[in-house]
């Protein structure tokens, strides 16, 4: 039975915490914001959804919190066998959806199971490293790259989504090379991966959806449909752009509110936030989400052992992925790809999985002082 160690409470990271709570409450503002009435009356309910989420995020983070992470070393391998049946029962029984099928139906409530599934890797590639004494070999590399790399990606890439996959594989390679590969296998598959990758191009292309397809046309070349397929693009690069320096003020952004910019208050909220508080508030959005990076960092230094060394990496490349993505996306400079920002987005799934992660960071950092008592 897992015991709850009182003694860690008063080591609770408050920094972490407020500096979450900061972004999601912004978030919220911003998603109100994006989807006040001004055509209708009509003020839809999202940013009160988004409220009730960040909440049972709390919940959640608390609940990570109160039991020592140990835990999750013991029951990785349960929660990724899991974790391999919910993707699995998405392609079989998932709700479709905008021409994908990523989401289960309880009835009581619908959730995106990828979304999940991310830390689960991160927990079950985390047990499956701290067991390797040295560098990865060939052998363990392989092993590694099939049931921590592969598997997933292809249970994600057919559902279809890209974004979510291609962060899944790259959470994977990064945490390799966290642990270390040996020199002379990691030239040989370098050099493997240079000659293979332009081969398999054509066949990879070819896999990809007709939307997936125009969504990386229209990040080339915006103008070729600036009315279709580059839209969006088009339209986000004006949202944030007319902030300028000290933007329009809360609450008098146009782009969202008028319809002009689609996805505004899920993909694309940074840009209604951009448009409202100008490079300023930007800025200062930019410092919160950095200073959060830095302290999972801090966190992976300081942890007590190599698996929760490898958690706080792997939670903190995600959530820098979501945002180097997401922020990419809405300035034109990456394709489109349905990646969230972490915490600002609307979003049910994501918002809550996002604070079981930081929940994570919060438990390890708590424990690393155990050796004082």
């Amino acid at each position: 039975m897992i015991q709850i160690n009182r003694k860690y409470i008063k080591h609770f990271d408050w920094y972490i915490f407020l500096i979450l709570l900061s972004i999601s409450l912004i978030g919220v503002f911003t998603i109100y914001s994006a989807t006040r009435p001004i055509i209708t009356n009509v003020q839809q309910n999202y940013y009160t959804k988004q409220l009730l989420w960040i909440c049972i995020g709390m919940v959640g983070l608390i609940a990570v919190v109160i039991y020592d992470y140990a835990w999750l070393r013991k029951s990785a391998y349960v929660f990724y066998i899991f974790g391999i049946i919910l993707l699995l029962l998405v392609l079989l029984i998932g709700k479709k959806g905008m021409g994908a099928q990523r989401w289960i139906d309880l009835k009581i409530i619908v959730f995106q199971p990828s979304d999940l599934f991310k830390i689960v890797l991160i927990v079950a590639l985390a047990r499956y490293l701290s067991t390797i004494r040295y560098q990865l070999t060939k052998g363990s590399f392989a092993i590694a790259l099939v049931l921590f790399g592969f598997l997933p990606f292809a249970l994600i890439i057919k559902q279809p989504h890209l974004g979510t996959a291609l962060i899944t594989f790259s959470i994977f390679v990064f945490l390799a090379l966290s642990k270390g590969i040996e020199k002379k296998f990691l030239i040989g598959l370098t050099i493997f991966l240079a000659i293979v990758v332009p081969l398999v191009s054509k066949t990879m292309w070819n896999g990809l959806k007709e939307y997936q397809k125009n969504r990386i046309v229209a990040f080339i070349d915006p103008a070729i449909d600036p009315k279709g397929m580059g839209y969006q693009i088009e339209q986000s690069k004006v949202t944030a752009g007319s902030g300028m320096i000290f933007g329009k003020g809360y609450l008098h952004g146009t782009q969202g509110p008028l319809r002009f910019l689609p996805e505004k208050h899920t993909d694309f909220i940074f840009s209604v936030f951009a448009e409202e508080w100008g490079f300023v508030g930007c800025t200062i959005m930019f410092i919160l989400y950095f200073m959060l990076f830095i302290r999972g960092i801090d966190t992976a230094l300081k942890a007590k052992d190599e698996f929760g060394r490898y958690v706080s990496i792997g939670i903190t490349f995600m959530l820098f992925m979501y945002f180097i993505i997401n922020i990419g996306m809405v300035l034109g400079m990456m394709p489109v790809v349905g990646v969230p920002i972490p915490f600002m987005s609307y979003g049910g799934t994501s918002t809550i999985t996002n604070f079981l992660a930081v929940g994570i960071l919060i438990n390890i950092r708590m424990r690393r002082v155990v050796m004082v008592y």
